[in-house]
């Protein structure tokens, strides 16, 4: 097994040498924690809000089909609908009969349980990656919890659907959510696989990515390809021949979450409601001018990504990370490698892996929804979070290179000092004002949502008084959120399924404009 180890007492400049080393290192620890504590405040906030914004939910679009069918039919009956008549999704189906079992307390809870869920996840895997490179000491908390904020923040508020990422529970339950189970999968299989750990915990944690992969293949298309994509190439990258994995744990368990999302897959395409949803909107059949359309719709999806800047965040907090490893006492670190043929591999793979993801799932959405399916901006969230994740690892290799051969190298001159000031009041600036750039996204997020809140609790209320005086026929005035359908939408009523969904909630045969 070809490895290698890099140790910083490789190399004897002195004990004076060490000692100003450890000194300008504490100094930028305790820079690198009031930047990550800033960082945090922001995103934190952030967030908060957007978990707190669920309590304001009204009913929208698909939600008015789900209140009245887990009303009416209960959990296993919505579930036996979807697999008949909808689209097949059986885990989407069961999730949302339980969450719309209570009227919409569920949906006004999910936001927050989803930030509460990615966050706490986010920060366990940077514990996670930091204790894998045995470096000592760990960066301070705070820096981790500023990445795993700021990587949340982002995903949920920097992109054009915000409200659906987040706060429509149709959407964040076959969109959202698959990402955060499966974040927390990985840290199941993390914790299962560490040394020293019973045997049985290894043979569960590949049990559970089984199941787990089934029950995601039957939840959301889009995410178990990625996900299907990303654990296949890990799975090879592990095998033990290639001198990374000691043993064969990690190769089996990406193999059992493969075989479980093929399961999955399977078990949705072939259902009835998967049929009738392809017999609706058959796709064309593949040519070259379809794979044009298709690239071109994949470029216009990544210009679209590339011009939100906020992006960069991910990379500022991933150098500030590095930054922090990198000005760790001299003496205390011993980073082991894998050998430098695969060091390189994992340092170009993910990039190529996350715009081939992207790819299947715009490839994905053009066959389903036509020319517009590439801006359904709520189903990138399958591969910007991988993204956001390498933009953050290559800022920590970056950041933790930076600092060991620039900021805290021992050379005469005393320059150091100046470029240690530049170099995080750039990254800081650069992380901050990503934070900041979602303000005004989330602000006006706030106010549309608390607004139609007000509007609508007035109509439901007049809705509901005249329902319990007997009419049959009633007024409703539409109000348009998210960039969602509302009912009476449609060119007549017979096609307007969200406006006979509305109508059978509030138990009349027809609902109307004003």
């Amino acid at each position: 097994m070809s490895r290698t180890t890099i140790s910083d007492r490789d190399t004897d400049d002195g004990d004076t040498a060490e000692e100003a080393d450890g000194g300008h290192g504490r100094g930028l620890r305790r820079a690198l924690s009031g930047v990550g504590l800033l960082v945090s405040a922001g995103a934190g906030a952030l967030l908060a809000v957007g978990g707190f914004l669920g309590l304001y939910l009204r009913p929208t679009s698909d939600d008015w089909c789900a209140l009245w069918k887990a009303r009416d039919m209960g959990v296993l009956g919505i579930t036996e609908d979807f697999y008949l008549t909808q689209n097949g999704r059986v885990t989407n189906a069961f999730l949302t009969g339980l969450l719309y079992s209570d009227d919409m307390r569920g949906p006004k809870l999910l936001p927050a349980v989803l930030v509460a869920a990615l966050v706490g996840g986010l920060l366990l895997l940077g514990r996670a990656a930091v204790r894998a490179t045995a470096l000592r000491p760990a960066p301070p908390t705070v820096l981790l919890l500023a990445s795993a904020a700021l990587l949340s923040a982002l995903l949920f508020f920097a992109g054009t659907r915000s409200y659906q990422v987040l706060l429509w529970a149709p959407a964040t339950i076959s969109h959202t959510l698959p990402s955060v189970i499966g974040l927390w999968a990985v840290l199941g299989a993390v914790r299962a696989g560490r040394r020293g750990g019973p045997r049985w915990a290894r043979s569960a944690a590949v049990a559970s990515a089984l199941l787990t992969g089934v029950a995601l293949g039957m939840l959301s298309e889009p995410y178990a390809v990625v996900a299907g994509l990303f654990a296949a190439t890990v799975g090879i990258l592990c095998l033990p021949r290639l001198g990374w994995a000691r043993d064969r744990y990690v190769s089996t368990w990406c193999a059992a979450a493969c075989l479980g999302l093929l399961s999955g897959l399977v078990l949705l395409s072939t259902s009835p409601g998967a049929r009738w949803r392809r017999a609706q909107h058959p796709s064309e059949p593949l040519s070259l001018a379809e794979v044009g359309a298709t690239l071109h719709d994949w470029w216009r999806l990544w210009q679209t990504v590339g011009g939100q800047w906020a992006y960069a965040g991910a990379l500022a907090v991933g150098v500030l990370l590095g930054l922090a490893l990198a000005s760790s006492p001299a003496g205390e670190r011993s980073l082991s490698l894998p050998s430098p043929r695969l060091l390189r591999a994992l340092a170009l793979l993910p990039l190529p892996l996350v715009a081939l993801a992207s790819l299947a799932v715009v490839h994905g959405l053009r066959s389903g929804y036509g020319d517009v399916g590439w801006t359904y901006a709520r189903v990138w969230t399958s591969f910007l979070l991988p993204l956001l994740l390498a933009l953050c690892a290559y800022g920590a290799w970056g950041g933790h290179w930076l600092g060991r051969r620039v900021l805290l190298a021992s050379a005469p001159g005393g320059g150091r000092p100046a470029a240690r000031v530049a170099t995080l009041l750039a990254v800081g600036a650069l992380a901050v004002g990503s934070a900041t750039a979602l303000v005004r996204p989330v602000y006006e997020l706030t106010t549309t949502t608390v607004m139609r809140s007000a509007a609508w609790d007035r109509q439901n209320a007049r809705i509901r008084e005249e329902v319990a005086a007997g009419a049959r026929d009633v007024v409703y005035r539409p109000y348009l959120i998210g960039k969602l359908t509302e009912p009476l939408f449609a060119a007549s009523y017979e096609r307007d399924w969200a406006a006979r969904c509305a109508a059978t909630y509030y138990g009349v045969d027809r609902i109307h404009l004003p």
